[in-house]
């Protein structure tokens, strides 16, 4: 394969030509460790490099998945990987290494790809930007000065800058979608427990956190949920098997369906014109293929939703905080932690059970009246973000008061967290760009467990409105 030919194969495209044998695995490998090199040192996407591992397996027997030979990375968080550190984006977990791998790692390995390092994210994955007092800033392909989103940045911008086609990625507020809309990619947040964590992992947000991929195609989107999307044996909570394959969802059409559409926030705050403009770009281009589309917020009480959940997300972040001084052997240092951990670390040592079970079921409550929003409605659509994309720094969560971290996150992403609440599948997508050129994601939500009905409209809508040929100017 010729070097630039690379980056224009989505994941398939790629394990296509291993089973033809126009390419080996381990030229792939080489192909995405070049590009590691060579972009890396503006991106700072990739903060772990594990190329010899990487090496040893593309020589080896690999196993038989959709995605043979592909190259691949792992985020830096919550994901074990055999002999590979995991810090979490902390100084305090800088010495961490795991000794296997992680359930879902498994999975991966199983579908074919070879992981060749690790991804950036800020600390402990709380904040929608990644940066950090221990990995540093991660950078946006598009415009280096700008965040690649969060917590999944570094898997964002790897993706988009063609490292790898496709990266890790988890979402527990938004940490999918965030990224893939900041960078121009395919980010599905998938239903509660689609790709469970078990048998070794504990569920560290109480269902709210899911993991999946970024990826530039919706069809890498869809082959990677069905090689991973299956239930454990023992898992307490499946979420609903699926109809037939995903991957066969994106051949179909998606039908008329009914769309609501709205720029309602939680605070009230109306969102940039440049997005809203985006927004109405969006619904019109809806209505043009034939759906029925119609103006209409999710009229809950965010206000209760996000204060519901706030007891039992301090008591859990400090559960894991806890499991990890265990595994380090003492407590943190003060400088060991930012400024927004600490905060967090201290609320939830605060909380009672008393406390912790009162919020699970006031949440559970409200999460109903997300969920009836959906009788009538098969998809929703708000955008991702509220503004254009923010400057490294903006929401700066090393040298910033939590209090303005908060405020500043709240502004730049009102729309994603309703949906890891209540555990419906919820889809970001490349449709618009900004004036400045940087990308403007598009946020569809379904029912839940209806990943099928997103990968048929997401399928429709790359074909109508395509994105492929969009470079960033760190590429290739």
């Amino acid at each position: 394969m010729e070097m630039p030919e690379y980056a224009g194969y989505d994941g398939l495209g790629l394990a296509e030509l291993v089973g033809k044998r126009a390419v080996t695995p381990l030229e792939l490998v080489e192909a995405a460790i070049e590009r590691i090199e060579r972009h890396n040192p503006i991106l700072n996407a990739v903060v772990y490099k594990g190329y010899d591992d990487a090496r040893r397996r593309a020589k080896g027997e690999l196993a038989e998945g959709p995605f043979r030979g592909v190259p691949f990375l792992i985020k830096d968080l919550a994901m074990p990987v055999a002999g590979w550190p995991r810090t979490s984006g902390s100084r305090f977990a800088r010495e961490v290494v795991d000794t296997e791998d992680g359930g879902l790692t498994r999975r991966y390995r199983q579908s074919g790809v070879i992981p060749l390092g690790k991804t950036n994210t800020p600390e402990y994955g709380i904040t929608g930007t990644t940066e950090s007092a221990q990995l540093g800033a991660c950078r946006n392909p598009w415009n280096p000065g700008h965040i690649a989103g969060g917590s999944s940045g570094g898997a964002a911008s790897a993706v988009a800058a063609g490292i790898v086609p496709m990266a890790h990625a988890s979402d527990g507020l938004g940490s999918i979608r965030i990224p893939a809309a900041c960078c121009g990619l395919v980010g599905l947040k998938v239903t509660r427990d689609r790709n469970p964590n078990l048998p070794d992992g504990y569920d560290y947000a109480l269902g709210n956190v899911v993991d999946h991929v970024v990826t530039r195609t919706v069809r890498d989107s869809a082959a990677m949920l069905d090689a991973t999307g299956y239930a454990e044996p023992g898992s307490p909570y499946p979420a609903p098997p699926k109809e037939r394959p995903y991957v066969d969802e994106v051949q179909r059409g998606p039908g008329k369906l009914r769309i609501a559409w709205s720029c309602e926030t939680p605070s009230g705050r109306p969102i940039e014109p440049e997005i809203q403009a985006a927004l109405e770009r969006t619904a019109a281009l809806l209505k043009g293929l034939g759906h029925e589309v119609i103006e209409k917020g999710l009229g809950i009480d965010y206000r209760a939703l996000f204060a519901s959940r706030a007891a039992a997300a301090a008591a859990n972040f400090a559960a894991g905080m806890a499991r990890l001084i265990e595994q380090v052997g003492r407590e943190p240092e003060e400088d060991e932690l930012e400024p927004l951990t600490w905060a967090s670390l201290k609320a939830g040592r605060r909380e009672t059970g008393a406390d912790v079970m009162r919020s699970l079921q006031e949440t559970r409550m409200l999460n109903r009246k997300t969920l009836a929003f959906f009788e009538d409605i098969d998809v929703y659509l708000t955008p991702v973000l509220g503004t254009p994309v923010p400057a490294i720094g903006f929401i700066d969560p090393v040298n910033l008061e939590p209090r303005e971290v908060n405020r500043r996150q709240g502004r730049t992403f009102p729309f994603t967290p309703p949906f890891n609440f209540s555990g419906q599948p919820s889809m970001s997508l490349p449709l618009e760009q900004d004036a400045n050129g940087l990308p403007i994601g598009m946020m569809f939500s379904g029912r839940y467990a209806d990943e099928a009905t997103l990968f048929r409209l997401a399928a429709q809508l790359e074909k109508e409105a395509p994105w492929k040929d969009r470079r960033p100017q760190v590429w290739g």
